[in-house]
């Protein structure tokens, strides 16, 4: 799934929890976000503005890749360097809007994931996408994301990784970081564990009279 980009590029570890060993876990954050893109995506699948094309919910792929997914919206506008789409007359050029219901985040997991659906629709409809937005509703606007070699090449070697870790079905070691009271798979990945073995973690929590993870 293309949306597991942004998962891996976070945490690989979040990553293959959900998309390899298949858990999951609601909280607060995540029930918010999906309400958020459920905004998103009820309103009409195309709306026409003029030199604007707005479509959503937009399914997209790539082989290159080897990813698949859905374009919360892609927007067409006009432009003689564009392309031609059917029943349309002229040239439009795709512009893929990502909807987060937060504010821009310090690492780049949301551009990396922008970036992969810039990827696929330019397969995908044979054009070049320079650039794409990504609207945060903590800050109620657009921030705009240039395409760079740079991160094109890290969505591409991430893919790979990817692939090769679900070839394996093997689970990354955790590695505790800032986030991680945040995350919504915080009993299931336990963080506090660490380079701990799982028995040297319990004999500590015993003797030290706590409760670990979920006991």
């Amino acid at each position: 799934m293309l949306s597991g980009l942004q998962h891996f590029a976070y945490c690989r570890r979040q990553w293959a929890l959900i998309h390899i060993e298949q858990q999951w876990q609601e909280n607060e954050r995540t029930v918010d976000g999906q309400l958020f893109h459920k905004v998103a995506h009820d309103k009409e699948k195309i709306e026409s503005r003029g030199n604007l094309l707005i479509t959503r919910g937009l399914h997209i792929r790539s082989s290159v890749l080897g990813m698949s997914g859905v374009c919360d919206v892609v927007e067409f506008h006009r432009s003689k360097d564009g392309i031609s789409l059917a029943a349309r007359e002229g040239l439009w050029q795709p512009y893929p809007v990502e909807y987060k219901k937060g504010a821009p985040k310090e690492h780049n997991a949301d551009e990396l994931q922008l970036c992969a659906q810039a990827i696929c629709l330019e397969e995908m409809l044979l054009c070049h996408i320079p650039e794409g937005s990504l609207f945060y509703g903590e800050i109620r606007r657009r921030v705009v994301v240039e395409f760079t070699q740079i991160l094109r090449e890290t969505v591409c070697d991430m893919a790979e990784e990817m692939h090769e870790l679900w070839r394996k079905g093997y689970t990354p070691k955790t590695k505790p970081q800032k986030g991680c009271n945040a995350c919504s798979l915080k009993d299931i990945c336990i963080p506090a564990l660490g380079k701990t073995s799982v028995s040297s973690y319990i004999d500590k929590c015993i003797a030290g009279g706590t409760t670990c993870g979920n006991c």
